[in-house]
């Protein structure tokens, strides 16, 4: 139990009152009748009110001792934190030149922001599009269109997709997979020129807005759904999502025909605001010379090539086609196995809840040794503080911010001449040194504030939509500062996160406890398990322990040894198809840097990903009276992936299937008896092998107990691809093709679903 606190003294005025009218027989023998209403029995009740009040304040000392130690531990109140969020902007609908805008443009309402980046806002407005996989699978009724479309094109294996537009009202939470659920492993931003207004031809204004992306810098903003929060830095070194940037341009020996030009990011420090894609941010791409920037003729049209293999995404709105500059491409690289993307969008800019503050003299120095000086403001940003002091008859110079003085140098001639200071970020608080610890500036200093960002707090956490209005000054051609405008359009496609207020001294002194302990270290099983599912901004879906166990052996029972096998989450918490979820390199890295300060000193960590068994299902069902033939037999499909799916909710418990448990058919039998719809399962068969393995797939042994297709403690299935056949004979072969596979053979073909 904690330590109780003791109160000094625990009387209140009754009980003064009571000892006091008990005194008076000693005291004051002649007082026989000290009723209520007396004088003197008013002066006692009065007395006794006022030492209730100062024995309130004494059992407060406890209280005093605590915030002592606070400070004595070093602990200060933390200051509010900022929201922080993105912005896309856009000209208004007559705007035809481009405007440069400088950093630190102000959003003032219902709470103030700035802007983090510059801006080139060209007259070209983007939409963003995904060749998103379709299927038999998914739209059983595209069937026979695909058997037709397959015939078409020379019997090679389709991958057909539909033009799906993204983010048209905003950002998705869950995200969307570029890599799994697209045919191309891309996502296209098509730049689209403005309607034409005042007589303006369609095919010059096209040029125009082509002319205005010339050789200048256009920012995209980005949001991947699994991000590392701005507030924490990353652990370790991580590795980036290996990905290029292209835009679309006239294949010259090809009119019709669109080739790809490579982008380089801007030459500038923090291009690439994403880190490799690896939380939200901002990329600003160098654009070409005109020459390469637009679209073979066959983009703007619909015919035989339209959207076809490395076509861009065919659009059917005429208007759209028309007013097409050229699209911009994303493109995972190859080995990439998932990306998810929450939003994309053009000419976006991050945005923080702080408001900059510049040129002010705060004070004048007393002289006096560890002079606090107070700020205008209340919590700064400290990053973005900077101080100078001018003493008397002498020029400002800078000094620096140090987290303690106490500590600037071991040399006491450098510590005394030190022009540093501590800051109280909270409470908008400088302190200056006193001669041994730190300069002590002379009486009279002047101290400036050159320039400072403050601000924060929980109500600058907005939801979308919200942040409407912007003024913004422009770039001069000098590179100095030009007009201030007002007129842009503002889309907030996400809600403002992370803003917080300042720390209370209650919620400092909690932490006290915190700071003399130290719970976070990895001893049993279940606190690796517990630890790597908190490893900060990665999303990590799910965790196997593995005591003892060597991977590059594959062997257990090595004293010292731990394994822990993590898998990457889904966002949505869907059944996907093959390939399963792997653990990429940075997740791998980030659980491995947070986990190695925690565990043993003397134990071996090894963070590993899963290593999968190729499997294949074939399913002979009978259909029940009336039972659609197509939806139930991709019910059937649906049931066996999810039971072998490797997370939630797969599984016989919904934890995904055991780790090390072999595929039994007879379990898979059961599962597709279940299906609402099926009448008979006449049977399962199990493969083994696959793609790119001798023989490709074949049966799995078989005993008086069945198929089984065999799994290490250290291994799980990954069902490659699943038949399902009416009737009362299970098939016996199968082909090559795996679900989600590709080799150059495949066609990428655009269909409408909704017409098909």
């Amino acid at each position: 139990m904690p330590l109780p606190v003791p109160l000094l003294d625990d009387r209140r005025a009754d009980d003064l009152v009571a000892e006091l009218l008990a005194r008076i027989p000693a005291h004051t023998p002649e007082w026989t009748h000290p009723a209520v209403g007396d004088p003197g029995r008013t002066l006692i009740e009065l007395f006794a009110w006022l030492g209730d009040t100062l024995l309130y304040r004494a059992n407060q000392v406890p209280e005093r001792q605590r915030r002592v130690f606070l400070n004595l531990l070093g602990i200060g109140l933390k200051p509010a934190r900022p929201a922080r969020g993105l912005v896309a902007l856009r000209l208004p609908d007559d705007g035809r030149e481009t405007l440069a805008l400088a950093a630190r443009a102000t959003l003032a309402r219902p709470v103030p922001f700035e802007t983090l980046q510059e801006v080139h806002v060209a007259p070209v407005a983007g939409e963003v599009y995904l060749k998103q996989r379709v299927g038999a699978d998914t739209h059983p009724e595209l069937a026979d269109t695909l058997a037709q479309l397959g015939q078409l094109y020379g019997g090679r294996s389709l991958d057909a997709y539909q033009t799906q537009a993204l983010f048209a009202d905003g950002a998705v939470p869950a995200g969307v997979d570029i890599v799994a659920d697209s045919v191309d492993a891309s996502l296209w931003i098509a730049l689209l020129a403005p309607k034409p207004q005042g007589g303006e031809v369609l095919a010059a204004l096209r040029d125009r807005c082509a002319a205005q992306l010339e050789r200048r810098p256009l920012n995209v903003g980005l949001v991947p759904a699994l991000t590392v929060p701005d507030d924490q830095q990353p652990v370790g070194e991580r590795e980036r999502i290996a990905s290029t940037w292209e835009v679309s341009v006239a294949d010259g020996a090809n009119p019709a025909a669109t080739d790809y030009q490579t982008l380089d990011l801007a030459r500038e420090a923090g291009a690439d605001g994403t880190d490799g894609l690896r939380r939200a941010g901002i990329v600003r791409l160098a654009m070409p010379g005109r020459e390469l920037i637009g679209v073979g003729s066959a983009a703007r049209g619909i015919d035989a090539r339209s959207g076809v293999d490395d076509e861009p995404p065919r659009l059917d709105d005429p208007d759209r086609q028309q007013r097409l500059v050229a699209w911009l491409r994303l493109k995972a690289a190859p080995g990439v196995q998932r990306l998810r993307i929450a939003w994309a969008g053009l000419h976006a800019v991050q945005i923080e809840q702080l408001v900059t503050s510049r040129g002010l003299v705060v004070a004048q120095t007393s002289g006096n040794p560890g002079e606090r000086i107070t700020l205008p403001l209340r919590n700064v940003d400290a990053g973005s503080l900077q101080i100078e002091v001018a003493e008397p008859g002498q020029g400002y110079d800078a000094w620096q911010r140090v987290d303690d003085l106490a500590l600037l140098s071991h040399r006491a001639d450098v510590a005394r001449d030190a022009r540093a200071y501590e800051l109280d970020a909270e409470a908008g608080e400088l302190r200056l040194g006193d001669g041994m610890r730190g300069r002590l500036p002379a009486a009279g200093s002047r101290v400036r504030l050159v320039t400072a960002r403050a601000g924060g707090g929980r109500a600058g956490n907005l939801p979308p939509g919200v942040l409407k209005d912007i003024s913004a000054t422009t770039i001069a051609a000098d590179g100095g500062s030009g007009q201030v405008v007002s007129n842009l359009k503002v889309l907030q496609p996400l809600a403002t996160a992370g803003g917080e207020d300042a720390e209370t001294v209650d919620a400092a002194q909690a932490r006290i406890p915190a700071l003399l302990r130290h719970r976070d270290r990895a001893v049993t099983a279940d606190d690796y398990a517990t630890l790597a599912r908190e490893t900060p901004g990665m999303d990590v879906g799910r965790v196997e322990v593995l005591p003892r166990f060597a991977p590059r052996q594959r062997a257990f029972g090595i004293p010292g040894v731990v394994s822990v096998m993590v898998l990457p989450g889904t966002v949505d918490g869907a059944v996907g198809q093959a390939p399963n979820p792997r653990a990429d390199r940075p997740l791998i890295e980030a659980v491995h840097a947070w986990l190695e300060p925690r565990r043993p000193l003397a134990t071996e960590l090894n963070v590993i990903g899963c290593e999968y068994v190729p499997i294949a299902v074939a399913v002979a069902v009978g259909l029940r009276d009336g039972a659609p033939p197509d939806a139930t037999l991709a019910a059937v499909r649906q049931a066996i992936r999810r039971l072998l799916w490797p997370l939630a909710p797969g599984g016989f418990d919904g934890g995904g299937w055991p780790l090390g448990r072999p595929v039994s058919d007879r379990e898979l039998e059961v599962e597709a008896a279940r299906v609402p719809g099926i009448a008979t399962v006449a049977g399962v068969n199990l493969f083994t092998g696959g793609p790119g393995v001798p023989g490709g797939w074949v049966l799995a042994p078989r005993d008086a107990s069945g198929q089984q297709v065999a799994i290490q403690p250290w291994q799980l299935p990954e069902l490659m691809q699943v038949v399902v056949d009416t009737g009362n004979t299970v098939p016996t072969r199968l082909g090559s093709d795996a679900t989600g596979g590709g080799n150059g053979t495949r066609v990428a073909v655009p269909v409408i679903v909704d017409l098909c």
